[in-house]
């Protein structure tokens, strides 16, 4: 059996996304957002966002799985879920829950400035700079971490632990 140990209270990740969302709202002031979370993960952190960002704020939704071997990415991105709406002249966030290589959120990118949005930026909870192999433009961070196995706040080991309200470190 694994344990968990905290890295992020609740109180810390729930003060970086007011936070996060405060930027939004100064950056994009008097126009509207379109949010993608990226499912599964990112779930959780999207909707905290989204009720901190006073703006029109949209939702869409997709999920991808990348695909290679078990331990690395290929980079490679199957849409498993695609978005219901066309992005062609929005103002569209990525919202992620962990950046770690870069590969897959590259590829997305990638995919997605093909269907025309007005601007595309990414925002994440966390990211694994030290683990990047591709460089990706992420203009709003949470937290840079260490290259640990982390859960909670919608990320997962096994299906479990997303409903952790704080950030922890799985000790296996």
């Amino acid at each position: 059996m694994e344990t968990i140990k905290i890295l992020l209270t609740e109180e810390e990740v729930n003060k970086k996304i007011k936070e996060l969302g405060e930027q939004i709202n100064k950056d994009y002031a008097g126009k509207s957002v379109h949010l993608i979370c990226v499912l599964k993960g990112a779930s959780f952190f999207t909707c905290e966002l989204a009720k901190r960002i006073e703006l029109p704020v949209s939702l869409d939704f997709m999920s991808v799985s990348s695909y290679g071997d078990a331990t690395e990415s290929s980079g490679v991105v199957k849409i498993v879920k695609d978005l219901d709406e066309p992005l062609e002249g929005k103002e569209v966030i990525i919202v992620e829950d962990i950046i770690d290589t870069g590969r897959t959120l590259s590829y997305l990118m990638e995919i997605l400035r093909k269907r025309n949005p007005n601007s595309l930026t990414v925002c994440t909870l966390l990211d694994k700079p030290e683990r990047r192999l591709v460089d990706v433009d992420v203009r709003y961070t949470g937290f840079n971490i260490p290259d640990e196995f982390v859960v909670g706040y919608g990320i997962d080991y096994a299906q479990k632990y997303r409903n952790l309200p704080y950030i922890g470190i799985v000790e296996l």
